[in-house]
């Protein structure tokens, strides 16, 4: 591996470790929302349906699959989504997005997003941003792929 690839893993290493916690404060302070239930709510609202089955948000959410049943749990103890079983496969179940877990989604999405833009985006040309996107893009789809 080459010295440029070792130090653009490690910026993003270091850039993750830094930037996460810090949403996370900002969230909770703002809004009283973890940033892994602002991203579990996320990836709900986006899914078809506002729904996805446990293994599908495990895979898509930043929250570890081993945590994904955890805050579904703590989410739906909110009234922020609702947990249902599969008829098809009673070992598997769906979590769905409830509208105050939309409210709340909506109402802490200016925080969120503004944390992006003051911690990371600020910070880098357009270019660069694209440039970010775009390679972090191809190891997602190769990710995918395997």
């Amino acid at each position: 591996m080459s010295d440029t690839g070792v130090a653009a893993w490690s910026a993003l290493l270091r850039v993750h470790a830094a930037l996460v916690p810090q949403l996370d404060r900002e969230l909770q302070a703002a809004c009283g929302l973890p940033l892994t239930w602002y991203d579990v709510l996320l990836e709900l609202n986006a899914a078809p349906g506002r729904r996805l089955s446990m293994g599908e948000l495990g895979a898509v959410a930043v929250v570890s699959r081993s945590r994904v049943s955890r805050v579904v749990d703590q989410l739906a103890a909110d009234g922020l989504v609702t947990r249902e079983a599969n008829p098809d496969d009673r070992r598997s179940a769906y979590a769905t997005i409830t509208e105050a877990g939309r409210a709340r989604l909506r109402a802490a999405a200016p925080v969120y997003l503004g944390g992006i833009e003051r911690h990371f985006t600020a910070h880098l040309a357009a270019a660069e941003s694209r440039t970010v996107a775009t390679a972090l893009g191809k190891v997602i789809a190769a990710l995918d792929r395997s």
